[in-house]
């Protein structure tokens, strides 16, 4: 593991492998270590991984949390790590919302994109209730909530693996409640109906049949906003690299080994 210094922030990441570059960005309240079982699976591939700023063992977020901010991070560990662009990127959840958020920004530094339930916002019933949870964190922590949830961020027909799960587990829990409460708080009010549409490189948009926090219904809309995207749903859940890594890995490799995005030039915004 590395450490950079950019944008104002400490932040911890991974570069492996060799060949065409991916970026993989994880979850709210994940780390790097969420993509663990899926890199094996990804041959051929120089692969950079990050703890975003507030999770893992990157600088922690007092105040407010901005989705720029990250976005600026991702755009500086690409240079720090001289991946030669445009590269594909992959993310889950709020780390899809922020690839999302710089494939719309850079266009010219993305080829391919998979979105994973992304977070692009909440509808106006949740917002209330997702700024009583990030409260609840400063007041409580995070362990009570985690808990209470296990079963529907990860439902028992995946536990499969045991030090898989514990590892999600551990993970979750340690979380500091002040950075998940920001990052709670920036996406109640996160809307990025403006930049699907300017997303202009190839993309995959997967949906879990099985999720709860964000079920096909509602990651289908998000596809219908970026031009061309092709979506799927999957037999997985909400947090698919730490569920089904290896379902996760086929679909990546299917993706960008594919025709469409092997003959592609870099992307341009249209």
């Amino acid at each position: 593991m590395k450490w950079a210094d950019v944008n104002g922030a400490a932040l911890r990441y991974d570069v492996s492998g060799a060949g065409p570059p991916l970026v993989l960005l994880h979850e709210m309240g994940g780390t790097l270590e969420s993509w663990n079982d899926v890199v094996p699976l990804l041959p051929g591939r120089r692969v950079l991984r990050m703890d975003l700023r507030g999770a893992g063992l990157s600088q922690k977020i007092w105040g407010t949390a901005d989705i720029d901010d990250f976005v600026r991070d991702l755009g500086a560990l690409i240079d720090l790590a001289e991946l030669p662009g445009p590269v594909a990127m992959a993310g889950v959840a709020v780390g899809a919302a922020i690839g999302l958020r710089f494939a719309a920004r850079n266009p010219s530094r993305v080829a391919a994109f998979v979105a994973m339930a992304p977070a692009t916002g909440l509808p106006p019933d949740r917002v209330a209730a997702t700024l009583e949870l990030a409260d609840r964190f400063e007041r409580e922590g995070v362990r009570s909530r985690i808990l209470e949830r296990i079963d529907h961020s990860f439902p028992a027909c995946y536990r499969t693996d045991s030090a898989r799960f514990a590892a999600f587990v551990g993970r979750a829990c340690a979380n500091d409640p002040r950075s998940y409460a920001a990052i709670h708080r920036m996406l109640a009010g996160m809307n990025l109906d403006d930049d699907l549409p300017r997303i202009a490189c190839p993309t995959l948009v997967l949906a879990g049949a099985t999720d709860q926090t964000r079920p096909a219904a509602v990651v289908r809309k998000v596809a219908e906003q970026i031009p061309g995207t092709v979506f799927r749903e999957i037999a997985s859940g909400h947090v698919m690299p730490m569920l089904t890594p290896e379902l996760v890995a086929h679909e990546i490799n299917q993706f960008l080994d594919g025709d469409k995005i092997s003959s592609l030039p870099p992307a341009k915004l249209v």
